[in-house]
């Protein structure tokens, strides 16, 4: 007990003089990557801004400047969450993609507090057909329709199972990845407020399907990321992934996985101020407006809203969300399967704090295949084969 007394004013004494020193100070997580997935690439490139469509029915498309490599670019389709309609709220992400040599189109979907939900699916596929339509003989832009991914966040996500089922039939491009982070606004029935699912057993067998959710506020999201999974049944299991990304607050400022966390702002991608080219005297006119009752933001959507348009870039957007993306569609349009991925400890590693200390892993699995449905019995008792005794009680 002496020992121990005479101990404890001696730790406080040390503690005092590495607080006083700085010694103390709190781990900080991981810097972006000077290159490679999820890196800065290179600042040098200028990005392209533009504005297609029409003002109710528009596509922001980003590149970086000059003109494309003679393969073209690949495409990148970014479907919002429901609200955030202003690409400034992905404007970070965007940018990266950009200087990471991907076209980068942004179909606005959604009027905010005029579109229905049951309409965001065909919004959506418009848009898109609009934009490559506009942009196929652009030697700037220059899409490569045989690489091409889909990025949805939130609402986005479903939209993008929608787009990824209805390629075919639509005449789109067949997107060779779907990633999803944080899927929510689902209907729950044909009634129900939401985006309603289609035939999502239509969506081709060799796309990778890959859903990212947070650890916060996650039970929606998880149960809404393995409902996508497993209607998604003509894609076989070794091209799906289930990622989870967590939180870690070692060292400040903490790193937080909520529904807001793919976002990050860049006001230099703010929409209001990318103008569009002036309407043709043939342009098509919206339909009359009708307002009803699930075009209104509810107070979660707008809370939600404000912070994703709020939310700033940190070690989760550059590891779990950027370099997750980039390492999976470098192994979609190779024709690689999500097994490739999973097996590969780059893809799940979230660095480390600057004292050394590990930031938490990326938890990645393959999601089961659906049950097997049971063969239908028949009411009739079988026949017996010809010749075969028959039995009498």
């Amino acid at each position: 007990m002496r020992l121990k007394t005479r101990l404890g004013p001696l730790a406080a004494g040390l503690f005092g003089i590495l607080a006083a020193t700085g010694s103390l100070r709190a781990a900080s997580p991981p810097p972006q990557p000077a290159q490679g997935p999820g890196g800065v690439g290179d600042r040098s490139l200028n990005v392209v801004k533009r504005a297609l469509g029409r003002s109710t029915a528009s596509t922001f498309a980003f590149y970086a400047a000059g003109a494309a490599p003679a393969t073209g670019r690949p495409v990148v389709v970014f479907l919002h969450g429901w609200g955030a309609v202003n690409p400034q709220s992905y404007g970070a992400w965007i940018d990266h993609l950009a200087r990471q040599g991907y076209l980068v189109l942004f179909p606005r979907f959604q009027e905010v507090n005029r579109t229905r939900p049951a309409d965001a699916s065909a919004n959506a596929e418009a848009r898109l057909t609009e934009a490559l339509g506009a942009l196929a003989a652009d030697a700037d832009a220059k899409p490569d329709l045989a690489r091409v991914a889909l990025i949805g966040h939130l609402a986005g996500v479903p939209l993008a199972m929608n787009v990824a089922a209805d390629a075919k039939a639509k005449g789109l491009p067949v997107p060779k990845l779907v990633f999803g982070l944080m899927p929510g606004g689902i209907a729950s029935g044909p009634k129900a407020r939401g985006i309603t699912l289609g035939d999502l057993s239509a969506i081709d067998p060799k796309t990778l399907v890959i859903t990212v959710i947070g650890d916060k506020d996650a039970r929606a999201a998880d149960a809404a990321s393995r409902r996508l999974l497993r209607e998604a049944d003509a894609v076989p299991p070794e091209r799906k992934l289930f990622v989870r990304a967590l939180s870690d607050d070692h060292g400040f400022p903490a790193l937080t996985a909520t529904l807001a966390a793919p976002a990050a702002l860049d006001s230099a991608f703010d929409g209001t101020a990318i103008k569009l080219p002036p309407d043709p005297k043939d342009a098509p006119k919206p339909p009359p407006f009708k307002w009803s009752a699930d075009m209104a933001l509810s107070g979660e959507q707008q809370t939600l809203v404000s912070q994703i348009n709020n939310a700033r870039a940190d070690s989760l957007d550059y590891l779990a969300f950027w370099k997750t993306f980039d390492l999976a569609a470098a192994a979609a349009f190779s024709g690689a399967d999500a097994t490739s991925l999973k097996a590969n400890p780059r893809f799940s590693d979230m660095e480390r704090w600057n004292d050394g200390w590990p930031v938490k892993r990326l938890a990645v699995e393959t999601p089961r295949p659906p049950a097997a449905k049971p063969a239908a019995q028949s009411a009739a008792p079988p026949h017996p084969p010809a010749g075969a005794p028959i039995r009498r009680r």
